[in-house]
């Protein structure tokens, strides 16, 4: 199965979910390298973006001209969203994507992100400045709505897709939800009967099942994967496989797990810098023993430990349990 992105093909349409502080240029290219249709970068606010005249070090992190990478901004002014399209789309974007789905309070406090549900009309007129000053395709992503009152998502995709937006992703939650209970897909299908483009069903979708029965119940024509794939960046490759018949991946485990790990490693410590790369990539260490079932005492030291050399030998020690049932 494909799903066609303007004049883009997303095969399989399996995406990986923007992620502040998780899905950054390490990350991404690990998960593609496995395989999957499409990556967004971490949100970029529009208005800090442009007036930091952004250099060699942001384009790298947003990867603008990767093939099958999405830029996504999130702001709250139309020009400000415009000027930032138009510099990511002169870096080589291919595709912008725009948030009104993040729920957390310093972005919808300062009235973007999911805070634009309660003011449709103004996000309207963020939505028509970037389809305006852009040639490639703006996908959208959001939520069901603000709150059980405030369900506008198939008004808003519909609207949305009036203005020129290509794809839009719903977030099976409302913004008051934040990630507690459960994501509705079958909530998602009115926003898929009310469009005519594309629609990518998202929210707790962490396996081959869970994707399986978020498409059979929303109707969507593809899914987004977010939190589950942390640890597991092998994780998008496997539900290409298991449902749309893709090559299936080479789960990594024993000593491939190992180096695997170890270049995803020294890959986050060439990309932020030693200092800030011991600290950003303890997160995604503790997810990987996290899956291979890391004893306390070695977990502890790995992520704690201030000698990159000593880290990269705590590894292997902290996924042997994945090689010994690799063995």
């Amino acid at each position: 199965m494909t799903l066609r992105l303007a004049d883009k093909l997303l095969a399989p349409p399996v995406l990986l979910a923007p992620m502040a502080g998780i899905t950054d240029r390490p990350f991404r290219d690990l998960v593609m390298r496995f395989g999957a249709g499409m990556v967004v970068s971490e949100m970029v606010a529009s208005q800090e973006m442009v007036q930091a005249k952004p250099g060699v070090r942001e384009r790298a992190e947003l990867s603008a001209d990767v093939e099958n990478t999405a830029v996504q901004l999130a702001g709250r002014e139309a020009h400000w969203m415009a000027e930032a399209a138009r510099q990511v789309a002169d870096r080589g974007a291919r595709v912008i994507d725009i948030n009104m789905g993040c729920p957390a309070k310093k972005v919808t406090n300062g009235y973007s992100g999911s805070a634009l549900l309660k003011t449709p009309d103004h996000a309207l007129t963020l939505i028509e400045a970037v389809v305006r000053a852009v040639d490639v395709p703006v996908t959208l992503k959001t939520r069901l709505g603000w709150d059980d009152s405030l369900l506008n998502a198939p008004d808003v995709a519909r609207r949305a897709q009036d203005a020129g937006i290509r794809m839009v992703t719903i977030h099976g939650r409302t913004r008051c939800q934040f990630y507690k209970g459960h994501a509705n897909w079958q909530a998602i299908r009115a926003v898929k009967d009310a469009v005519s483009i594309p629609v990518i069903a998202n929210g707790d979708i962490v396996n081959s099942d869970t994707a399986r029965t978020a498409l059979d119940q929303s109707g969507a024509d593809g899914v987004m994967v977010g939190r589950g794939a942390q640890g597991k960046p092998w994780l998008l490759a496997q539900i290409c496989h298991d449902l749309f018949g893709a090559a299936a991946p080479v789960k990594p485990t024993g000593p491939d797990l190992i180096e695997m790990v170890r270049g995803h490693y020294q890959a986050m410590l060439v990309f932020y810098g030693t200092d800030l790369g011991l600290r950003v990539a303890r997160k995604h260490l503790g997810w990987y023993m996290d899956e291979a079932g890391t004893h306390s005492p070695t977990r502890r030291a790995v992520l704690t430990s201030r000698d990159p050399q000593e880290v990269l030998r705590l590894i292997g020690d902290a996924l042997s349990v994945s090689a010994e049932v690799a063995a």
